[in-house]
């Protein structure tokens, strides 16, 4: 079976910021976003190129309290998935 192989490890390879756990960080490579919530989210500092930090997660899929430079702020599950980090 070496077709599935390769996709196993490609989705692998795929990381949003919603995996991260508490005290890690990460590179942001892509924001899979609309125009609006882009441009709120480069203001904010989430722009690719940037590193974020994860300092609190609340559980039951609440929201993630982050750290992008010297810039903390809370974001919600649904919205972290759509950012993508470097491997």
């Amino acid at each position: 079976m070496p077709h599935s192989s390769p996709l196993k490890s490609n989705a692998t390879a795929l990381r949003t910021l919603e995996g991260l756990r508490v005290g890690e960080s990460a590179c942001i490579v892509s924001l899979n976003v609309e125009a609006d919530l882009s441009k709120r989210f480069s203001a904010l500092g989430l722009r690719p190129g940037n590193w974020v930090r994860v300092l609190r997660s609340a559980s039951l899929g609440g929201p993630m309290h982050l750290r992008i430079g010297t810039t903390e702020l809370i974001l919600r599950r649904h919205e972290a998935r759509s950012i993508a980090l470097a491997p």
